[in-house]
């Protein structure tokens, strides 16, 4: 996916410590997709550490721009509330 990183999103994946590699991962080649009805969409991924606890990695983007706009990225370790186990 072509894309660029809004400075939010920029500013997100330092204050919150994503690992770059991550974002990358999860922007080309996202486990899921998920359509909003606002002309954005949800990538997400799940990446796990060295120490086994696993974490989901979420972007919005606004798929509607030329090229793609990733809003804003986080992560989060409650991978059940927010997977979709239909489209797994």
């Amino acid at each position: 996916m072509i894309y660029r990183l809004s400075r939010h999103a920029q500013e997100e994946i330092v204050r919150r410590q994503i690992s770059r590699g991550w974002v990358d991962a999860l922007l080309d080649s996202p486990e899921q997709r998920i359509q909003q009805p606002n002309g954005t969409e949800i990538l997400q991924s799940r990446f796990s550490v060295p120490d086994g606890r696993m974490y989901l990695v979420r972007a919005v983007v606004a798929t509607t721009k030329e090229p793609a706009v990733v809003v804003t990225v986080y992560r989060t370790s409650k991978v059940e509330k927010y997977w979709n186990k239909e489209s797994a």
